[in-house]
């Protein structure tokens, strides 16, 4: 992916907060990644906007349905890890 050189303004304390934890991605790549997860989520919200004006708002049952559907994925994901672990 082409990069490109950029000034931004961060205030100092948050600098050296990074400067602290980074490691050789350096403050740069540390930015760079901040920046990528917020773009990510601006676009799935759009999406999640665009989404419920089509179809209307999810239901509270609706979203439960979803979170145990995942709850159900995770724990046979575990299942398979463990049985991978003791297989090994």
């Amino acid at each position: 992916m082409a990069t490109r050189k950029i000034t931004i303004t961060v205030p100092e304390e948050l600098v050296e907060s990074i400067k602290e934890r980074v490691d050789a991605r350096g403050v740069s790549g540390y930015i760079a990644a901040a920046a990528a997860h917020q773009d990510a989520m601006d676009r799935l919200r759009e999406l999640a906007e665009r989404l419920e004006e089509e179809h209307g708002a999810v239901t509270d049952d609706e979203q439960q349905a979803a979170l145990d559907r995942i709850a159900a994925i995770d724990g046979w994901h575990d299942e398979q890890d463990s049985q991978a672990e003791e297989a090994a």
